[in-house]
């Protein structure tokens, strides 16, 4: 292999370049040995919204690029590495299944992309803000690798792919003219070497199954239900070892209509969905951030979820192997109201990967359920090894509540910066909801005291909703807070205003909403040739946190100023409804 590497990387020092073409069209490289060209999923893009681009590779005959880093000689495998400005995000290239090839010097299989294949760059649009209806975005690709056939090995410049991606405000995208790659994707991973991973994820999956037994829910029962079908097979250790598989196979019927659910849920979307578009979505990322903070507070107690009385009494004893089967059907289900949050995060994790993956992992939920069952009706006399149901089931409970609120952390830390506060906000008054909608209320609450309650704890979430997640709408063009140009409007005779404000302040998020994006009062301050200014003082050492105490003589913040030419003392407000007298105090300039 070092005689192979040593041969290819002489050859690319001999044999540099390609011959590069100058005559073809914009967006397409053209060597005498490849074609590289891009096409773009939309013809436009929205901000705050995802697509992606196309790079199609036209190989000659015989020639290919290497497709693994671990064993291109040399790490000279294909590489795309586009860039942009702060406007487009880029993620990982999705590189199609590669091929195997026979390297007769080495004696090894390789693995590279021959003929002609596409790598996808998927991106995301940031959630910008302008008066523009259009914004132009050049998308430079940088393609590095080396390209071989049998007898020798380049390593071209290929310059810069380039492409011209337009943002417009406010137009429907249309339909995509290519999808992203969704089922061969397992397969991608398992064949560049992802296996390992894929492993992990169906441990973690089998762990989970097993975690479902230690339950409060489950585990008291769990002796009763695994002597119960010894007891129906008479002491016969076939028929034990049979009624146990049976009882398993029911837990996994329930298990196979949840993965049945997610095929439909698929399916139906399938035609808008793509692979991993959902976590490239704020909304959606911000959906399942509050959804983890919702099962969290599930799993303290906050709120319960009972199984109804109609089911959980059918769970009575059965006699035969349709006993057992409907035994372990009813026994996954009396099983949701501890494991329901597991159980919600699974299947919404589940939603946002391939149908193949997705559906295998549900099924190794159920198989980590029922094993337990399996082992003790075959052997049931380690049942009097196990432990007594106790405190430490509650406190395993409440440690899962735990890890839920981390991921959750984790989901909001990669939302855009202008959304995290906002979320996180919210996801506290979903908290203190979910508290009054749970526990202010218990079985002997009259029905009409419940339902007002519960009632003013929607009422509350859909209002912090409404002002926590609504992006205020930026009517304004604020400056930053800048003593010299205060001074020098000051001296040319220029209206000022100044809005101190702070990231923490929650006043002066009521005060921004209220005030300051009304459309009229920002047309005014257009109008009247307003100089406005947005005095950050979120920290202590900041030039308009200082000012605001030894300038300006305020205590905190909120507070805005106007400074009007012809008065000594400028007007301050201090509290939040101030807009109409703000108003009429700016209609009062003369325009220029």
């Amino acid at each position: 292999m070092r005689k192979k590497t040593a041969v290819i990387l002489c050859l690319i020092l001999i044999l540099p370049l390609g011959t590069v073409s100058a005559a073809v069209p914009a967006g397409t490289i053209k060597t005498d040995i490849v074609t590289i060209s891009v096409e773009q999923q939309h013809d436009f893009v929205n901000p705050y919204s995802s697509s992606a681009l196309a790079v199609r590779f036209q190989l000659k005959k015989d020639w290919y690029f290497y497709a693994s880093e671990k064993t291109a000689p040399g790490n000279a495998n294909l590489k795309l590495k586009p860039s942009t400005g702060e406007v487009i995000s880029f993620y990982a290239p999705i590189f199609p299944k590669p091929q195997l090839y026979f390297d007769k010097s080495s004696g090894k299989k390789l693995q590279v992309f021959s003929g002609s294949f596409t790598v996808y760059l998927p991106f995301m649009v940031a959630d910008i803000k302008t008066a523009v209806a259009q914004d132009i975005e050049t998308v430079k690709i940088d393609i590095k690798g080396a390209v071989c056939s049998g007898f020798q090995c380049r390593m071209p410049d290929f310059g810069q792919l380039n492409t011209e991606v337009k943002i417009v405000f406010d137009a429907a995208m249309g339909e995509p003219k290519f999808a992203l790659p969704v089922d061969e994707l397992v397969e991608i991973a398992i064949f560049e070497g992802g296996i390992s991973s894929l492993w992990g994820a169906l441990l973690l999956a089998f762990l989970a199954g097993l975690s479902l037994n230690i339950m409060p829910c489950v585990w008291p029962v769990l002796p009763v239900i695994v002597l119960r079908l010894v007891e129906q097979a008479k002491h016969s250790r076939a028929k034990s070892v049979a009624m146990g598989l049976v009882f398993c196979l029911g837990i996994l019927l329930f298990f196979a209509c949840l993965a049945g659910a997610n095929i439909v849920l698929r399916l139906f979307y399938g035609t808008v969905l793509q692979w991993g578009d959902q976590f490239r979505s704020p909304a959606f990322v911000m959906f399942m951030a509050l959804l983890l903070v919702v099962l969290a507070l599930f799993m303290f107690g906050v709120f319960t979820i009972t199984v109804p009385s109609a089911v959980s009494a059918k769970a009575g004893p059965r006699k035969g192997f349709w006993g057992a089967l409907g035994m372990g059907f009813l026994a996954a289900i009396l099983s949701t109201p501890c494991s329901f949050a597991i159980l919600a995060a699974v299947f919404a994790w589940a939603q946002a990967q391939p149908l193949l993956l997705g559906t295998f992992v549900i099924m190794v939920i159920g198989l980590g359920m029922a094993v337990p069952y399996a082992i003790l009706t075959s052997l049931p006399g380690l049942l009097t090894g196990l432990p007594k149901p106790g405190r430490w089931m509650e406190i395993f409970k409440q440690a899962v509540g735990f890890i839920l609120l981390f991921i959750a952390v984790w989901l909001i830390a990669a939302l855009p910066q202008q959304r995290r506060t906002g979320v996180l906000y919210f996801a506290l008054a979903v908290a203190f909801c979910i508290w009054v909608w749970g526990s202010w209320v218990d079985y002997s609450t009259k029905f009409s005291r419940k339902l007002i309650i519960r009632i003013i704890a929607a009422a509350l979430a859909v209002t912090a909703g409404l002002y926590f997640l609504t992006p205020a709408e930026k009517l304004i063009d604020w400056q930053e807070y800048d003593a010299e140009l205060i001074e020098a409007s000051f001296k040319n005779q220029r209206p000022v205003l100044i809005k101190f404000t702070a990231d923490w302040c929650m006043s002066c998020r009521f005060v921004e909403k209220t005030v300051y994006s009304r459309k009229d009062i920002a047309e005014l301050i257009e109008q009247k040739s307003v100089l406005v200014v947005s005095a950050d003082t979120t920290v202590k050492d900041h030039p308009a946190t200082l000012a605001l105490k030894n300038i300006y003589n305020e205590p905190g913040v909120p507070v805005s100023i106007l400074f009007l030419p012809g008065r000594q003392e400028p007007v301050r407000w201090r509290g939040k409804l101030f807009a109409d007298e703000l108003k009429e105090l700016l209609q009062e300039i003369p325009s220029e």
